[in-house]
């Protein structure tokens, strides 16, 4: 099981797209995909549809819980979507209050990377959804995975988001801590807007060596899918966007996916 986490320390950069983008091609190739939502605003529940009020259980529950989860109570609080093989571990607003009640407990930074664990045999795949905020969340879900993926918009004060991210990788490295490899993957790119053109060669400049070697360009397509409660590769599978990710996808797992990539060449 790949788990991946789709993270900066600014909002409006395009993660939540990003998660939904790539979970949906993801099942189109076959893949029985995991979403999981860190992010007490819930955006991911909400472009789906899918109202956090009104489901089972949360995250939270799980986190507030984790010392004494069984499997059972794990698999409740997970609800599908309305794409076959595609499936969501939700997000609530109290999950904003773990950083203060929960936060100084020891292991704390593990729990996430626990409660996968015992998902493994349920999912190819995990793609975890963070809030912009460093915190006990965002820890645990950068503890949790094995690829880091760090969509930045270009324009310059998303490249400012980007050096705090960058920060916060070195700083968990220096803790000990093993950090997995991350990719740059440059969003709501307009090719006819000088600020876009300069945010991109700032990034080419000042972080080669991560930097994705495409664009995920501005779609509106992404709107109308987000409107549909769909992954824009269910809705508009055609679209520049959804083709931009498709690439994307093809060079994350050739980064580090090879498990996932034979289980959607055989179609298992």
């Amino acid at each position: 099981m790949q788990v991946w986490t789709i993270v900066n320390q600014k909002g409006g950069v395009g993660k939540t797209t990003t998660v939904v983008s790539l979970a949906g091609l993801l099942v189109q190739r076959g893949q029985r995909v995991l979403m999981v939502d860190t992010d007490p605003h819930a955006s991911l529940g909400y472009y789906l549809g899918l109202d956090p009020e009104e489901m089972p259980g949360s995250l939270f529950d799980l986190f507030y819980h984790h010392q004494n989860l069984t499997q059972d109570q794990i698999e409740a609080v997970i609800v599908p979507t309305n794409v076959a093989g595609l499936e969501l571990l939700p997000a609530a607003t109290a999950l904003a209050t773990l950083d203060r009640t929960l936060g100084n407990q020891a292991g704390m930074g593990l729990i996430l990377k626990s409660i996968l664990q015992r998902l493994s045999h349920r999912y190819d795949a995990v793609l975890i959804d963070c809030p912009p905020v460093l915190g006990v969340l965002m820890v645990n879900a950068l503890a949790a995975c094995e690829q880091i993926i760090v969509p930045v918009q270009t324009e310059f004060l998303a490249l400012k988001g980007l050096d705090r991210m960058i920060q916060t990788l070195q700083r968990l490295g220096q803790g000990g801590r093993p950090v997995p490899p991350h990719i740059i993957v440059p969003t709501l790119f307009d090719r006819r807007t000088r600020a876009s053109l300069l945010a991109l060669s700032e990034l080419v400049r000042t972080h080669p060596d991560h930097l994705w070697h495409s664009v995920i360009p501005v779609d509106t397509r992404f709107r109308d899918a987000s409107l549909a409660h769909l992954p824009a590769p269910q809705y508009a599978g055609e679209c520049r966007g959804v083709k931009a990710y498709n690439d994307l996808l093809d060079e994350l797992l050739s980064r580090g996916g090879q498990d996932v990539t034979r289980r959607a060449a055989s179609g298992h």
